[in-house]
């Protein structure tokens, strides 16, 4: 591990810094894969919400 030494002789370790990348725009199929697990998590949401509704009006 690195380290540098400070003055009055005191150690300073640092982490090791990962490797910076640039990321790619995503493509025609991963653009289709969010749209559909978006559709999939608001019907999700929405069913829950009508549980919910419907529980609590028969109270």
């Amino acid at each position: 591990m690195p380290y540098t030494v400070e003055d009055g002789n005191r150690l300073n370790n640092f982490a090791v810094e990962p490797q910076v990348y640039t990321s790619e725009p995503p493509t025609q199929a991963q653009k289709v894969k969010y749209l559909v697990l978006a559709g999939l998590g608001l019907a999700l949401i929405g069913g829950l919400l009508a549980v919910a509704v419907s529980v609590s009006a028969i109270s």
